[in-house]
């Protein structure tokens, strides 16, 4: 069985993608998240991804699968744990948020990784595009809950983690989502 660094690498070559500097390998099964440098990992997170099963069509809420890039980043220097409504900062921190008004759904925090689907007709394009979806890696009110399914599709990090995270990347790198 193929690991997910070696799919990502035969993805990355049949669509003729050069090999690029920094590269976040998602294991969905595994709940991992791993950023390599050079082919080596230099860091690796416990994340969360969909409560339903993996999926790249919209609407699914599932994660999607397959190469992708960071399209934008956003959220440089908001405080730890900043609500973002529409990739706006709002201004408040998740604990200013009434419970009853959060429910049992997660609030987009700290940080926002955008996602864009490489591959045209699994994750890119038509009723499968990652992009027009809204994925992103992105920070959660519920970091005790980080390991277990959990999210509407996105990938989802404790705070600090995701802060780590984007301080670490940039727009074109790749992420690889495996299930």
């Amino acid at each position: 069985m193929e690991s997910p660094w070696e799919s990502f690498n035969k993805t990355r070559s049949a669509l003729g993608i050069k090999q690029t500097d920094r590269v976040i390998i998602v294991r969905l099964k595994d709940s991992t998240l791993q950023l390599r440098k050079k082919g080596r990992i230099v860091k690796a997170y416990v994340i969360s991804g969909s409560k339903r099963p993996f999926s790249n069509v919209a609407n699914s809420m599932g994660t999607p699968l397959g190469l992708h890039a960071i399209a934008e980043r956003i959220g440089a220097g908001q405080p730890s744990g900043t609500v973002f409504k529409s990739r706006v900062p709002t201004g408040l921190h998740f604990s200013e948020i009434p419970m009853e008004e959060v429910g049992t759904g997660n609030l987009i925090t700290s940080r926002i990784l955008w996602l864009r689907g490489l591959e045209t007709g699994v994750n890119l394009g038509g009723g499968v595009d990652t992009y027009k979806r809204y994925v992103y890696i992105h920070g959660t009110q519920r970091e005790d809950r980080i390991g277990e399914p959990l999210s509407a599709g996105c990938i989802l990090m404790r705070n600090a983690d995701v802060i780590g995270l984007y301080d670490e990347v940039r727009v074109g790198d790749l992420v690889w989502i495996g299930a």
